[in-house]
């Protein structure tokens, strides 16, 4: 009775694919091209999640952002968010007094092009539009530590007499001072004199691989209030207690909701967040570009797939007579199934190996190319990859390794 190992089956089958070469290579492109869409997408939007995850991270785990949008603070947010009261700093002496969850809260300040015109910083000879002004409370430093390359921040005192002092990023500094040579020197920031105290480490994480720290200017925030008095993008960071971070949150939304008088049975007129819930709403939107590309690529899959049932259909048509000859000297036909379905699986192995390289390839181009986007290749997108691959052609090789199967080997033999 005539047996065959795994091995002679799938030397028989990559004789099959290479015999028929080019019919195979165009059997397989749409899932060459199926499988390389999904982990190309599956590799950004992973290296781009563990950036922005890293970049929110730093925010502080035990930390309540208090903003009028939601959102980035420097935004306007929606027209709904715009006619919402603006969060005053009076809020957080309020908030820490009142608060048995919270330790300290902070008051930050973001000054905008919208509200208070062209923002510029300028040294003799340069002159940079790339950053951002803020205005931070001392204590923001002790619930958000700054890295910093060299120098301090300010301190309490500082921020009591409204010193004109700042703490800039390391982009700032590099645009500015090309030479290295930044602390102690004076920058002229919307016509005010600041001298530099310190500069920052370059941030970690980011969206496409920029954060917005590096470009990032700090000031005392009275210093700020007092030269830009109609700027109202003001963010409130509460620490919670250790521990009591969700009891922090809710007493929080509580105080806030009765200093603000919102009504009972009202939204609130405010936004809450923290950096966890953030990285969840990331999460949901990744999903959702995931979930397109993997519907999209389906359809080239789809075309596969079905390729591949044809060219094993003509295939179990072109060896009829093989399969007589198999079946006449013992052939079972569990071994005929066996047969034709490793060939399919070979056939459909080697599109999804193939997406796979040219995907990975197609990432570490676009991260060469492309050093702001971040981008890895997760091992489950090639194993997802190449299981969905193999998938394919179980699934589609299944009818016509049953009609192999199934032919009477008389009629088989007789075959022309």
């Amino acid at each position: 009775m005539l047996r065959t190992t795994f091995g002679e089956n799938i030397n028989m089958a990559m004789d099959a694919v290479w015999s028929h070469r080019f019919r195979s290579a165009l059997t397989i492109l749409g899932i060459v091209v199926g499988i390389t869409t999904v982990v190309t997408v599956g590799s950004l939007t992973t290296g781009l999640r563990q950036g922005i995850v890293t970049f929110f991270l730093e925010f502080g785990p035990d930390n309540i952002f208090v903003n009028r949008v939601s959102g980035d603070p420097s935004a306007p947010g929606t027209l709904k968010e715009q006619k919402r009261k603006p969060i005053l700093p009076e809020y957080a002496a309020y908030i820490k007094n009142a608060a048995q969850y919270v330790d300290d809260v902070a008051v930050q300040m973001f000054v905008t092009s919208q509200t208070s015109g062209l923002i510029t910083a300028k040294v003799p000879g340069f002159e940079t539009e790339q950053m951002f002004l803020s205005g931070f409370s001392a204590n923001s430093f002790e619930l958000q530590p700054l890295a910093l390359r060299e120098g301090r921040v300010f301190t309490e005192e500082e921020a009591r007499r409204l010193a004109r002092v700042v703490i800039i990023g390391p982009q700032v500094a590099s645009a500015l001072f090309p030479d290295g040579r930044a602390l102690d020197q004076l920058i002229t920031i919307a016509g005010t004199e600041y001298r530099v105290i310190g500069v920052t480490e370059e941030a970690k994480g980011g969206f496409f691989g920029q954060n917005g720290k590096d470009q990032q200017v700090i000031a005392p925030f009275d210093t700020l209030q007092q030269r830009f008095p109609t700027e109202s993008r003001i963010l409130l960071v509460a620490k919670a207690k250790t521990g009591y971070r969700d009891d922090a949150f809710e007493e929080v939304r509580s105080l806030l909701r009765r200093i603000r008088n919102t009504p009972p049975g009202a939204e609130d007129d405010f936004a809450l967040s923290t950096a966890d819930q953030i990285v969840k709403n990331l999460d949901q939107i990744l999903r959702v570009v995931l979930g397109v590309s993997i519907a999209l690529a389906s359809l080239g899959l789809l075309v596969g797939g079905i390729g591949v049932m044809n060219i094993m259909l003509v295939s179990v048509t072109e060896r009829t007579k093989e399969i007589g000859v198999r079946k006449a000297i013992g052939a079972r036909k569990f071994d005929i199934i066996v047969q034709f379905l490793t060939e399919a699986v070979t056939l459909t192995g080697l599109g999804g190996a193939l997406g796979v390289v040219i995907s990975v390839l197609i990432t570490l181009l676009i991260g060469a190319l492309v050093p702001a986007l971040p981008s890895s290749v997760p091992v489950w997108a090639i194993a997802a990859g190449f299981s969905v691959s193999v998938g394919i052609g179980i699934f589609f090789g299944t009818w016509p390794a049953l009609k192999a199967a199934q032919l009477d080997p008389v009629d088989a033999l007789r075959y022309e």
